[in-house]
């Protein structure tokens, strides 16, 4: 018999035999207590009295239902639309809570929670494929909880030290409380923070006991102990209806019993300890399975599981018995090709089906031709594995490229009649083994620049200081070994245009790198001896000869103004790093550059600005001070050194650049072993300006109309004046703040000890290729400066001083002092005569005291105020004369000549004030 009869037997034999117990009564009785029966259920459906913490309570636990619910979704946005409105309504139940203390099931929920949203948070890949909605609302709802949970911390720490005795506590509490809602937060209660599983329904169970025998089992269906246990309950449940019946058969009087259920809130705490037990128990058994199958692993076994096997089978490239020719294999190449950027398309099993395709062609001896046009497409697969442009390859796929691309050019080297080129169509191409040579679409400088791109990008993405950084660092050598046998094969079969381009890479790979080798044989020259080891090295040909020889071609040959100029820019570089002073400056006025850069891209702006600071640093380790200060001004007076050099993006606001701007110039940043070292180029500016800032400030001490060389150099002077306490000085500045002050005095030495000693060598001098040359050189220029600055400083005192005494002072040669007081009188800066039979200095007397000086400068003054003062006065009364001769040209401003401008320099100048003016007369009448 099926079971759907056997079913309806059994009701049919229950129903026989409960008819057959109920026994006649009196009519009246019956109608009464039918009465009274239904009076009674009507009053209980119509109104039902609950308390105001039932009330809240369940509004709590509904949401932590839906909230729940949500997490198993993974809908995080809906978890923070719920876990809103939770707050909100536990901030209404608040007067409850202080009462009777906040709810175990609501500190679980916070807990359980915050776990869920830090594993969410940890999963980098989870999080990669949310949607923007929902990882907008993971960020959100983290920030939210933790902010949340301070108030709760000893309650969630309890929590989590003792999941299981809060859990039971709880529950106790339930049972004594209401049963309406002891359902609902035993239900939600039953998730750990671990893991979210899905709950059976119990709901149902309690609402529908009878109904349930006919419906299929629980939602648990993972052992027999299980459907037995849930049976003995439907049958408690079997026997509380019979037992309502009986009594609905007694007197008005038992009606009580109906209604109270006094015996199934003690089983029902039974049966969840019974539960809690069975949780236990699984999960004991689930920690020993997965220690069976970790020793299974160690031991060689493999557990089976059971169902049907999946067995992961490679897909099959061609059906069983089919002839593999050339015109097979690209179809089935294009058939690839196909699902190329299409939505849902696994790029990984795209790569390794075109290595099979690959080897498959390889086996057949289907000729190189098809197996250049598989490579090529590797190549490009492995270009378009990461779809944003911003993001960089993953180290396999890197060495994957490097690898296919090397594999490549050995089957173009070894085979001389595979043309290749962009300008070949599809149709004309010729990939079967024939007497024609091969032919194929494709273009290996373009594979070749992605590479290098992609290099560069890596180099971004990468921790400078990490061991990383220099591991990536070390395939710069194998990318240049590419472009090298790239440059060999293009040579001999490329155009112009794509050997300028391949020259132009090998150039942006040589151009910053200073060349030891041909610094080491330039010593050994002058005599140095050398080891073997150190000729070896030297062997090959120097990087200024590549660089020549390279950029000559390009000159020559190049059509395209972008490719030239970076590489006149690079030449430049390099001649300036390696102290070829001359020849950088002469290609650089020879370009005329600086005329019209502002029209240029981005990132060959970044290159022009690092080619004049390199430019400036040469020309300071030349002596050139005057010409590394203009060199080196207009980077260090904009106050974004960093940023303009393509180092490093300043901190700004929103409304000058967007996410999207900020995005593409971190693309134009130089990788971190590019970079030109800040401190270095600051120290030098600003020695620069001190050596240059500081004389002139000397001789024109009371000049009014006195320029400023150096904005910057006198932004730190006057930091350095503003400080309250002057100690010893710590940072670069400060030590060429304090330097400048001795200078200022001509004091040499105090000014010496200052610039060159063991903190700013290690930070700044010792960085230089040729640092005794270098601090030999400023040595002699604050020597130099200081004599000039003492000899404008103190003229006024001497009226005769011996060039002996001042090379004596200064540490000087005779014939350097007698060259620069020479020059100094000839250019007027020094108003005094040379005595060549006692060498000594004749002062004479024309410069005007301080006292003459002050006096000057107040009569400037008072002349300005009175013109002011007539001008103010002749607007005032020629209101009336401008009003009726307005038609004439002018008005009477102009007519009377009133204007500064018309009294041909104004009140100064007439009245002859002006100090050169001064000097003039009297060095004519002298």
């Amino acid at each position: 018999m099926s079971r759907f009869f056997a079913t309806g037997s059994d009701s049919e034999s229950e129903e026989s035999s409960s008819a057959d117990e109920i026994t006649p009564k009196a009519a009246g009785t019956t109608l009464r207590q039918q009465a009274l029966l239904l009076s009674d259920d009507e009053e209980d459906t119509k109104r039902v009295v609950r308390s105001a913490k039932d009330k809240r309570f369940e509004e709590l636990t509904n949401l932590i239902k839906t909230i729940r619910n949500a997490i198993k979704i993974r809908g995080i946005s809906k978890c923070l639309e719920e876990f809103e409105q939770l707050c909100r309504a536990f901030v209404k139940s608040k007067t409850i809570v202080d009462k009777e203390g906040v709810p175990k099931f609501y500190i679980r929920l916070l807990a359980d929670l915050e776990d869920y949203l830090n594993q969410l948070w940890e999963d980098k890949e989870g999080k990669k494929k949310m949607n923007k909605n929902n990882a907008k609302a993971l960020s959100t709802l983290r920030q939210k909880i933790r902010k949340y949970n301070r108030d709760f911390e000893t309650e969630i720490a309890s929590y989590k030290e003792n999941p299981e005795q809060s859990a039971d506590e709880e529950e106790e509490k339930d049972d004594i409380g209401s049963g309406s809602s002891e359902s609902d937060d035993d239900d939600d209660d039953d998730i750990t923070a671990k893991s979210f599983m899905k709950k059976k329904p119990q709901e149902e169970e309690k609402k529908a006991p009878e109904a349930s025998k006919f419906l299929k089992g629980a939602a648990d269906e993972e052992s027999e102990s299980d459907d037995d246990e849930d049976s003995e309950d439907w049958a408690s449940d079997s026997v509380g209806s019979d037992s309502e019946s009986e009594d609905n058969d007694g007197t008005a009087a038992s009606l009580a019993v109906v209604f109270l259920k006094k015996d199934v809130g003690e089983k029902a705490s039974d049966r969840k300890k019974d539960d809690r037990r069975r949780r236990h128990k699984k999960k004991e058994r689930i920690e020993e399975e997965a220690e069976e199958e970790g020793e299974a692993e160690e031991g060689g076994w493999e557990k089976v599981k059971g169902g049907v096997p999946l067995v992961k089978e490679k897909p099959k490239m061609f059906a069983k018995g089919t002839e593999i020719n050339t015109g097979v294999v690209v179809k089935k190449l294009s058939e690839i090709l196909q699902a190329r950027g299409k939505k849902g398309t696994d790029r990984a099993a795209q790569i390794e089906l075109l290595h099979a395709l690959a080897g498959i062609a390889a086996e057949n001896n289907l000729g190189e031709g098809i197996l250049v046009k598989i490579k090529f497409n590797i190549i490009a697969s492995l270009y378009d594995y990461n779809p944003n442009l911003a993001a960089f390859m993953k180290a396999d796929m890197w060495k994957k490229c490097l690898d296919c691309i090397d594999e490549l050019l050995d089957i173009l080297f070894n085979n001389n009649n595979i043309f290749i080129g962009e300008n070949i169509a599809e149709d004309s191409e010729n990939l079967a083994i024939s007497d024609q040579p091969f032919r194929v679409r494709g273009c290996i400088l373009t594979l070749v620049e992605r590479m290098d791109e992609e290099f560069t990008k890596i180099m971004q993405n990468t921790d400078p200081h990490s061991q990383e950084y220099v591991d990536n660092l070390k395939d710069e050598g194998r990318v240049c070994g590419i472009i090298d046998r790239l440059l060999q094969y293009l040579e001999t079969k490329g155009s112009t245009e794509e050997v300028c381009r391949v020259y132009l890479r090998r150039i942006m790979h040589t151009y910053y790198k200073f060349d030891y080798k041909a610094h080491r044989r330039s010593l050994g020259l002058q005599g140095e001896t050398k080891s073997e080891q150190d000729q070896e090295e030297s062997e090959g040909d120097d990087s200024a000869i590549i660089m020549d020889r390279l950029c000559k071609f390009i000159y020559a040959k190049d059509r395209t103004d972008r490719i030239r100029t970076c590489a006149i820019l690079c030449h430049i570089y390099h001649h300036a790093l390696h102290s070829r002073w001359y020849q950088a400056r002469d290609l650089m006025l020879m370009s005329h550059l600086q005329d019209n850069i502002q029209h240029a891209d981005p990132p060959v702006q970044i290159l022009y600005n690092r080619t004049m600071v390199q430019l400036g640093i040469c020309a300071f380790r030349q002596g050139m001070i005057k010409d590394a200060h203009n060199a080196l001004l207009d980077i260090q007076s904009s106050g974004r050194a960093k940023e303009l050099l393509g180092q490093g993006l300043l901190m700004r606001n929103m409304q000058e650049r967007n996410a999207e701007q900020e995005k593409i110039e971190k693309r134009r940043q130089v990788p971190f072993h590019m970079h030109i070292n800040l401190e270095l180029l600051e120290c030098v500016y600003l020695v620069s300006a001190m050596l240059l800032e500081i004389p002139y400030m000397a001789a024109h001490e009371f000049d009014a109309r006195r320029r400023m060389i150096s904005k910057q150099f006198h932004h730190q002077l006057r930091v350095g004046e503003r400080q309250p306490l002057l100690g010893p000085p710590e940072s670069m500045r400060e030590h060429v703040v304090a330097a400048s002050k001795a200078m200022k005095m001509g004091d040499w030495r105090t000014c010496h000890s200052f610039i060159i000693n063991e903190k700013m060598n290690s930070k700044v001098w010792d960085l230089f290729p040729e640092a005794k040359c270098v601090r030999e050189m400023l040595v002699r220029k604050i020597q130099e400066e200081s004599l000039r600055t003492y000899l404008f400083t103190y003229s006024s005192v001497y009226d005769s001083i011996s060039m002996e005494t001042l090379s004596e002072m200064f540490e000087l040669e005779l014939p350097t002092v007698h060259s620069i007081i020479s020059k100094m009188i000839i250019n007027e800066e020094l108003m005094a005569s040379l005595d060549q039979p006692t060498q000594t200095v004749v002062m004479h007397r024309t410069e005007p005291t301080s006292l003459q000086n002050m006096a000057l400068q107040l009569a400037e003054k008072l002349g300005g105020l009175v013109e002011n003062n007539e001008r103010v006065f002749d607007l005032k009364q020629g209101v009336y004369g401008g009003y009726f001769n307005r038609d004439q040209k002018g008005g009477y401003q102009q007519k009377q000549g009133y204007q500064r401008g018309d009294q041909k320099g104004g009140y100064q100048q007439k009245q002859n004030y002006q100090r050169g003016g001064y000097r003039n007369q009297n060095q004519s009448s002298y």
